[in-house]
């Protein structure tokens, strides 16, 4: 039974991803800042509180994980926050760094920490969240596209030095989500630009070849194929789930 580990798992993308593996009938652990979240995932999932921007939260995490599963197989390096929402000028450095703490510094500890355990099989995946926001940039998102772009490079990098030991390392760019999360872009983006929600709303959807939102389902099915044996030789590769981006700024 494959074992697979969702940083952020337990809301949102990561929670529809954590459901989808689990009914494909792998085992679950889900980990997240969120406490409120955690405990309402069900019982037969591991759980841990980690934030991932910290050593000793991620050595935690993946020492509990060991502990109880022996290793990993696959490990989702998913989270991530949506960082501020303004021109360049008027992002505050606090802001920037928290932003790529997150979602690059998070990225970078999580793969460091699986890694031996993945080589050591000479099998398994790691699968890092993107973003549309990593292929083109987005207006009033620097510090997020910035972090998004650095993790595919990260991701290529892992494709590179895991692949010999037949470990395989891709990335999913989701584009515009619905849920919570997205709502909050969409709102902040809105102040920002004098727009309404609406407007904003339709801009991000009349870019896409499909006209729509994704959704955290949308992820989850990418996420189950790659960590598949009918993936096994897709690696270092860059997969967007967008409904095809067209134009990049809403």
């Amino acid at each position: 039974m494959s074992r697979v580990l969702i940083t952020a798992g337990a809301s949102g993308i990561g929670r529809a991803m954590a459901e989808a593996f689990a009914a494909s009938g792998a085992r679950v652990w889900v980990a997240d800042m969120d406490v409120a979240a955690l405990d309402k995932c069900p019982d037969a999932w591991g759980r841990t509180v980690c934030d991932v921007s910290d050593e000793a939260s991620v050595r935690a995490l993946f020492g509990a994980v060991v502990a109880a599963w022996g290793g990993v197989d696959t490990v989702f390096l998913n989270a991530g926050i949506a960082g501020p929402t303004a021109l360049i000028e008027d992002v505050a450095l606090a802001d920037w760094h928290r932003c790529l703490g997150v979602n690059l510094d998070g990225a970078f500890l999580c793969a460091k920490h699986a890694a031996p355990l993945l080589k050591a099989q000479k099998a398994g995946s790691l699968i890092v969240t993107s973003s549309t926001a990593g292929l083109y940039g987005y207006p009033n998102r620097a510090p997020y596209a910035a972090a998004k772009w650095a993790v595919i490079g990260l991701m290529k990098t892992l494709a590179m030095e895991l692949g010999p030991f037949g470990v395989r390392a891709n990335a999913i760019c989701p584009g515009s989500v619905e849920g919570p999360r997205m709502e909050g872009v969409l709102q902040r983006e809105a102040a920002a630009k004098g727009m309404t929600r609406d407007q904003v709303y339709q801009g991000y959807a009349s870019g896409t070849a499909m006209g729509r939102f994704v959704t955290a389902k949308d992820i989850a099915d990418m996420a189950v194929f790659l960590a598949s044996d009918a993936a096994r030789l897709v690696s270092g590769q860059v997969i967007a789930v967008d409904g095809f981006t067209v134009n990049p700024d809403p």
